[in-house]
């Protein structure tokens, strides 16, 4: 529950799980013929999956061991065992899946719904505040805004009822890629290519790693030399040119990255699964390699602060870092690690990878072992009713990466021991520029917002408070009055100001007020003042 001041309750910073698993990819090198027979088994397989998948979405809500085991003796006989143990398993995955998807499409449409009954009920032109929109601007908008209320109740009474009777809509492929077959001249492809592409989405080659088999994965097996072999369904065995129905690709494969944990996986036959796919767009055939692993005990979270910490605020286009000690005191000077959001999903991944190396290396550099970032989620953030007319913004928050920054940085930095820790977004941004920006300020150095914030999510994570607690200036050199604790209510009025001049003891010879510059500490000359000046706050 929130405090007297009005303001919401700030959670606790935990530590942030490291990752249970691990996918590493390399590049597949095959002939003509080698591709041809890849395209035909996943296709066949493709077929398959496609057939499981509409029978799992028939099942719905009254799936069970029965129906799954039914399912999976009818794929055996025209593939195999272990093709259909990983047909069925992905069928299953991907009806979680659109469950997930379903009731996160739910929970937005009743936070629209919500948010235009609440805009409707205001008066035309009513001011919003920060925690609630206001009224509609016009009559014409506030019609508009009334018609779609009912789009959207419609929508909510449609995705109740297939969440209530476990329908979920699934395109294998996906559904871009269906509608774009309609749509080829804005999309810029012919319909070979439309149709090179949609066969690629819906192959099927993917087989789960079995422990204990040789190698770990008895149906797409990968040596220790790096030679590929695959287990054939059984009407396409006539295709093999290995023994037991098996076909070899001539070429063998290395894993660059992650080499030496996959060869010690595979020399101890633990499971490890394996994914073959084709890039239309570079005409390229990969190999992916998965497993799984006991994830690393989540250290307690005074021992990953030991040495202090980074805190991080992510940005649109960087990441804003700032080194704090065990006080959270600033060290040095902030870093900024860019990057860019535009263009393809796979520019963007590795635009974020490329940040979040260059903070790893510093944080190494620097001794740390422990990173603050904030717990951000704009999941249900990004509705159009929420934010009205700000496009810009609802575009930014849209496409601002934050489930895969923090997916990133928590892999690549379990990978260096480095801890991750989540903190409460809330009041960072603003507390930070008004206790920090100011301070930090010199002529040598600008201090932004975002480095400010960065500051402020460090000291969360460090248990300090954000705001900056000074001493009163001494009467005299000894040491007559202790340090302040105590601090004004965030009500009370000059709390931000300077001190009053108070005669007697305390000002000597001085008068209350004497001077034109009596109020404002800024006009004392003093060098580096600019850095060094600090508005007090009023005791209690």
């Amino acid at each position: 529950m929130g405090g007297a001041s009005g303001l919401r309750a700030i959670a606790e910073p935990f530590v942030v799980p490291g990752p249970s698993g691990v996918a590493v990819r390399t590049r597949l090198r095959v002939d003509a013929a080698e591709a041809a027979v890849l395209w035909e088994v996943g296709r066949y397989l493709g077929s398959l999956a496609s057939r499981d998948l509409a029978a799992r979405c028939r099942d719905g809500l009254g799936h069970g061991k029965d129906t799954w085991a039914a399912r999976k003796r009818a794929l055996t006989s025209v593939s195999s065992s272990r093709w259909a143990g990983s047909i069925t398993k992905a069928s299953h995955d991907q009806w979680a899946l659109a469950r997930r998807g379903l009731a996160a499409h739910i929970h937005k449409l009743r936070a629209g719904v919500a948010t235009v009954r609440c805009r409707l009920s205001l008066p035309i032109g009513a001011r919003g505040s920060r925690r609630a929109p206001g009224g509609y601007r016009s009559q014409q908008e506030w019609h508009a805004k009334s018609r779609r209320l009912r789009v959207l109740e419609d929508r909510l009474a449609r995705a109740v009822a297939d969440w209530e009777a476990g329908r979920v809509r699934v395109v294998r492929g996906g559904k871009r890629l269906a509608n774009s077959r309609h749509h080829l001249e804005p999309a810029r492809l012919t319909e070979g290519q439309w149709r090179q592409r949609w066969d690629a989405a819906r192959m099927f080659l993917h087989a789960d790693g079995e422990s204990g088999k040789r190698y770990g994965n008895e149906t797409i097996r990968v040596t220790g030399d790096g030679q590929v072999s695959i287990k054939l369904p059984a009407p396409l065995a006539h295709l093999a040119n290995g023994p037991q129905g098996r076909y070899v690709l001539g070429r063998t494969v290395a894993f660059a990255h992650r080499g030496r944990e996959w060869a010690d996986r595979i020399a101890a036959d633990r499971a490890v699964a394996y994914t073959i796919s084709y890039d239309t767009a570079r005409d390229r055939w990969y190999l992916t390699a998965s497993w799984r692993y006991q994830p690393a005990p989540i250290i307690p979270l005074h021992t990953a602060l030991a040495h202090g910490c980074i805190g991080v605020d992510a940005n649109n286009d960087h990441l804003a870092a700032w080194h704090l000690d065990t006080h959270g005191n600033p060290i040095g000077h902030p870093r900024r690690f860019p990057y860019d959001l535009t263009g393809t999903a796979q520019h963007r991944d590795a635009q974020i990878r490329h940040a979040l190396t260059g903070l790893l290396r510093w944080a190494r550099g620097v001794g740390v072992k422990a990173i603050a970032v904030e717990d951000l989620d704009f999941t249900a953030e990004t509705t159009r009713e929420k934010h009205g007319r700000r496009k810009q913004f609802r575009r930014l928050i849209s496409r601002f990466p934050t489930a895969k920054l923090r997916a990133r940085l928590t892999s690549m930095a379990d990978a260096t021991s480095i801890a991750i820790i989540a903190v409460d977004p809330a009041y960072t941004s603003r507390w930070g520029a008004q206790h920090w920006q100011k301070p930090l300020t010199s002529n040598n150095r600008k201090t932004t917002g975002h480095d400010a914030a960065s500051i402020a999510i460090g000291r969360r994570a460090l248990g300090h408070p954000i705001r900056r607690r000074t001493t009163p200036p001494p009467a005299h050199r000894s040491d007559e009055q202790g340090h302040r604790t105590v601090q004004a209510r965030p009500g009370t009025l000059g709390r931000e100001g300077t001190r009053p001049r108070i005669p007697g003891p305390r000002t000597r010879s001085v008068g209350a007020g004497c001077g034109a510059n009596a109020g404002d500490q800024c006009a004392q000359h003093r060098s580096g003042h600019a850095a060094e000046h600090v508005q007090l706050m009023l005791s209690l």
